[in-house]
């Protein structure tokens, strides 16, 4: 919790003593796979989401086999504090060999669920691969080099580093930065969110959160205002018709989009689930000539 007083431009004034980071939850994964299997029944793009439930089903297994891992030491956590430094930089943290142990893990479970011809070939693919290479590709996923990257194999990969910054996350838990120096990244890991959650109930009531697109922690941000370049000016909305539950917030400023989830209007939602689900969003932005702030790891640019 923060007792700092945080300026919320939903309800336009100054409320002191709210949630300013809601830490990842060990079921984030169990959770997405639900809401994947009960989105995947007849919609248009039934057999991607059958296929990212059963790769969240594999995520959550991974995660709760993972040892304990090893964190940076408490004077670098009280230094990323002090100065609102993510702890877990992707750009800075040295990655261990444990996230391909996770992949290894994703993998076996996904054989074990019996996938299709054309992903298990993926699954032997990825085993195939020398370490070196699979260091490259992660290397390259979470600099958003994607043209780098193999597509089919990427959604995998992309999982297995979500498994791995997700059990450091919840290692921390509230020890992490809660006030990032970029308002627009994550304070655990430095990553670009996936969506944005008006949240429900007791002092998030009606209060965004961004939910970040590696590690699932989530942190405060205002409404009305561009997560990508903070300006408040030239914001707009787009919606599909089957849903108001799901808005796209759009900054004439820099360009960019962010998906909105309204819990009050829809309790249901699950952020990465949900974003897969409603692509035909992204395709409606997209052709507005706006452009994704953050990734979905689980369906990136170019994935079957």
């Amino acid at each position: 919790m923060s007792s700092d007083i945080i300026s919320d431009g939903s309800v336009g004034g100054q409320i002191p003593d709210i949630p300013a980071f809601r830490p990842v939850h060990a079921d984030v994964f169990a959770e997405r796979a639900q809401r994947l299997h009960a989105l995947a029944a007849g919609h248009a793009f039934e057999h991607y989401l059958r296929f990212a439930a059963a790769l969240a089903r594999a995520q959550d297994d991974a995660l709760h086999s993972l040892p304990i891992l090893a964190l940076p030491d408490e004077g670098t956590l009280s230094r990323c504090r002090e100065h609102g430094l993510p702890a877990l930089s992707v750009d800075g943290h040295r990655r261990t060999p444990v996230w391909r142990d996770a992949l290894a893990q994703i993998a076996t479970r996904l054989d074990a669920d019996g996938v299709s011809a054309p992903v298990a070939k993926v699954i032997q693919r990825i085993r195939s691969r020398p370490a070196s290479e699979l260091e490259d590709a992660g290397a390259a996923l979470l600099e958003g080099a994607y043209t780098e990257l193999d597509a089919a194999e990427a959604p995998i990969i992309g999982a297995a580093l979500q498994v791995y910054w997700a059990k450091m996350a919840l290692q921390l838990g509230q020890s992490a930065t809660a006030h990032p120096a970029q308002i627009g990244l994550c304070p655990v890991c430095g990553s670009h969110p996936v969506v944005s959650v008006i949240r429900i109930g007791g002092a998030q009531q009606g209060l965004r959160y961004l939910v970040c697109s590696l590690c699932a922690s989530e942190w405060h941000m205002v409404r009305v205002k561009c997560s990508a370049c903070g300006s408040t000016k030239g914001i707009s909305y787009f919606n599909i018709a089957l849903s108001e539950a799901i808005k796209a917030e759009c900054c004439d400023q820099c360009k960019t989009y962010l998906k909105i989830f309204y819990l009050e209007k829809d309790t249901s939602l699950v952020p990465a689930a949900d974003d897969i689900a409603s692509l035909a969003l992204d395709l409606l932005v997209d052709e507005e000539g706006y452009n994704r702030i953050g990734p979905n790891l689980l369906f990136l640019p170019g994935s079957p």
